[in-house]
């Protein structure tokens, strides 16, 4: 038996090597994408809660209050442009409707909420997968939760000062975000990221 000659085996050669590169299998993003939501979810509370603490300490919770509407879509959109993540907030009872839950979000709160009643903490609750819409095209979603914390309770606790009450009417006429208890799941803050 005679051996093929080497012109024809060297192509061969060639694609055996590239045909294991074309068919080994990719690496999952996901670990990676939500480690970087993760850290960004924290950015955005941690840069959000400095500018509550500071309007809380300058004129109490109704400044506060108004703090809170006034830049936390900045803070969200100031991060989002250096990072390429859309960021917001958003909670199954609504201070703001325009910053209602999508599907996803709904979703997520909702299996929030199951698992908090089974006995886990809200600030351990994250949530992150790539979703891939009717359309064909896909993102990466990531949803953390927002515990229900004492200082929160000031504004969304069961017992509201007056004035506070009032500034919230007033603000958000059509507020749910009230009666928390600490430990409750207030919301989620909530990335998305297209791939």
């Amino acid at each position: 038996m005679s051996r093929p000659p080497l012109p024809y085996l060297l192509p061969i050669l060639i694609a055996l090597p590239l045909l294991g590169l074309l068919l080994a299998p990719t690496e999952d993003p996901t670990p990676r994408l939500t480690a970087e939501a993760d850290a960004l979810a924290a950015r955005y509370a941690g840069s959000l809660q400095t500018a509550l603490k500071q309007a809380m300490e300058a004129g109490g919770p109704v400044a506060a209050i108004g703090a809170c509407q006034q830049q936390a879509g900045p803070i969200a959109d100031r991060l989002g442009a250096d990072s390429g993540w859309r960021i917001k907030r958003t909670a199954l009872r609504l201070r703001n409707p325009s910053s209602a839950p999508d599907a996803f979000e709904t979703a997520a709160l909702e299996e929030f909420s199951r698992r908090i009643a089974q006995g886990e903490p809200a600030t351990a609750l994250t949530r992150g997968e790539i979703v891939t819409a009717a359309d064909g095209t896909a993102s990466f979603r990531f949803v953390k939760a927002i515990a229900m914390g004492e200082p929160c309770a000031t504004c969304h606790g069961v017992t509201l000062k007056p004035e506070v009450g009032a500034a919230l009417a007033e603000l958000y006429p059509r507020d749910r975000a009230t009666g928390f208890q600490p430990g409750d799941l207030r919301g989620i803050i909530s990335l998305s990221r297209p791939l």
